[in-house]
């Protein structure tokens, strides 16, 4: 647990500017991490926290001053960590559904008498890290079992375009039949939004349009996202639950940011009657729900404030923010830490600090105020490295973060394929781009067909956004640089917490 709580905090000790830790951290980290252990473990909270921070850390190692070794990014060894601890995983995948089971053993696999019933977020929340992981690798097995599982949910939806909170991965028979944006749901929606923007996939943009009609449609009351039934669109709960405060954020990233700032001023007003988020907020009562009291210092109202902010400069979204670190100071703060707040409602603290308020609600609320953090590279600035595969850019912005806010350079995912075509794309893309610019001066030779390519000149205020760039694509005449918005956040899908849960 000390070595996932190290993990999991990694890439936010850089982010806060704290670099010295982080080169330690990972000089730790690489004396190796052992995952050939009798120890039943999350497939989805293993995914989130040790995979995407292992692959967030690797791709920053550099940029922190550690020494990286020949080929980085397409080798290293919190890559190869990281790798190893996804192949521990994939026995989950190995159902007929192509739906994971949501707990394996690192040692055994899945256990004889695992329970089929997972999740829909513990189905939909892996083709961030694992197409990472192929395409760094190249891989291919965990772009490909991310993607058919995130197609079986999809076939599985209701004929009105919903889904449900928890499936049978063997029969595909939906146990648990509440639709919503929260708990049990929240990042499968997210990874549709964040996996097409990655990799320009626009298949999986085209569902989650999809989705976001029937959420509309059937959810959606002045502004308030309720629970339904997935099959017939009834009500089943009007209940809000802090876990839902990511979805402002992911509207953001599609475009849609008026309807993202009235869902993010409703919350807001919940947030300044109990300072936090309760876990379940009752909409029609305006009072929290019995045992549900608590806000262990979550992230995502504060995720979908930094979101916004960066799209509109709303001052209120600022508000939020300070509103954040006031409360959390004032009330959660104890002598060795943050104490998650055990009820709301007298702020009585409980005796624990979740790693996710260390990477991912620091991060936010330190991303809201910090507008020249390299993370919101806007492209004015970008490095150039040669791997075996030829010359690759690097830290040019439109970073997108996992659910766990572990930031991925999209541009990464360029740097480790043997075809040139592709390469040659990005080049000329980079090219178009400076011209628009700065007509003079820019010049980026083409990378031999193997080995090491040749240098490259950097431009002080060359601009480099290539992670709009298309798998795959051909070369085509009109231009692919416009960069979406970099990704934003979700959270834990409280696995087994179901709605049908009346403790």
């Amino acid at each position: 647990s000390f070595s996932l709580t190290l993990i999991d905090a990694l890439d936010t000790l850089l982010i806060l500017g704290n670099v010295s830790e982080f080169q330690r951290v990972v000089n730790v980290l690489q004396e190796g991490v052992d995952f050939d252990i009798d120890v039943n473990a999350s497939v989805f909270e293993t995914n989130i926290r040790v995979v995407g921070g292992l692959l967030s850390a690797h791709l920053l190692s550099k940029k922190a001053g550690v020494a990286v070794e020949a080929g980085w990014p397409c080798s290293g060894p919190l890559l190869r960590m990281a790798e190893e601890a996804a192949r521990k995983l994939l026995p989950a995948f190995q159902t007929p559904t192509g739906m994971p089971y949501g707990t394996v053993n690192l040692l055994h696999g899945v256990n004889p008498g695992e329970t089929p019933v997972t999740c829909t977020a513990g189905i939909g929340t892996f083709i961030v890290e694992f197409a990472t992981l192929s395409h760094l690798t190249g891989d291919p097995v965990f772009e490909d079992v991310a993607r058919k599982a995130l197609k079986a949910l999809w076939k599985n939806r209701s004929d009105i375009g919903l889904v449900g909170n928890h499936i049978d991965v063997l029969t595909a028979k939906w146990v648990a039949q509440d639709a919503g944006i929260g708990a049990g749901v929240d990042s499968y929606f997210e990874y549709l939004v964040k996996g097409a923007i990655l990799l320009q996939d626009e298949e999986l943009m085209s569902m989650f349009l999809e989705y976001n009609k029937a959420i509309k449609n059937y959810t959606k009351f002045d502004d308030w996202y309720l629970w339904v039934q997935m099959y017939k669109g009834t009500v089943s709960m009007p209940i809000f639950q802090s876990l839902e405060a990511y979805w402002p954020g992911l509207q953001s990233l599609i475009g849609d940011v008026d309807n993202a700032m009235r869902t993010f001023l409703n919350y807001y007003t919940v947030w300044k009657q109990f300072g936090g988020l309760p876990e379940f907020y009752n909409i029609p009562q305006g009072y929290t729900v019995d045992k549900r009291e608590g806000y262990p210092l979550r992230p995502e109202l504060i995720e979908s404030a930094m979101y916004l902010y960066r799209a509109t400069r709303d001052p209120t979204l600022l508000e939020l923010g300070r509103d954040a670190v006031e409360s959390i100071e004032k009330i959660s703060k104890v002598d060795c830490g943050y104490a998650s707040i055990k009820d709301l409602r007298d702020h009585r603290l409980d005796n624990r600090m979740e790693s996710f308020f260390l990477a991912e609600t620091v991060k936010y609320l330190y991303l809201l105020f910090d507008p020249d953090n390299f993370i919101h590279n806007d492209g004015s600035a970008f490095d150039v490295v040669v791997t075996p595969y030829g010359e690759c850019v690097l830290n040019a912005g439109g970073y997108v973060f996992n659910t766990e806010a572990h930031p991925i350079d999209p541009a990464a995912l360029h740097c480790c394929r043997r075809s040139k075509e592709e390469q040659w794309e990005v080049e000329d893309l980079m090219r178009e781009f400076y011209s628009l610019k700065k007509p003079k001066k820019f010049t980026l030779k083409r990378a031999s067909n193997h080995g090491e390519g040749e240098s490259a000149k950097k431009p002080e205020n060359a601009s480099s956004e290539i992670s709009g760039e298309k798998k795959n694509s051909k070369k085509s005449s009109h231009s692919l640089l416009s960069c979406p918005s970099q990704s934003f956040n979700s959270r834990l899908a409280v696995l087994g917490q179901v709605f049908l849960d009346n403790t």
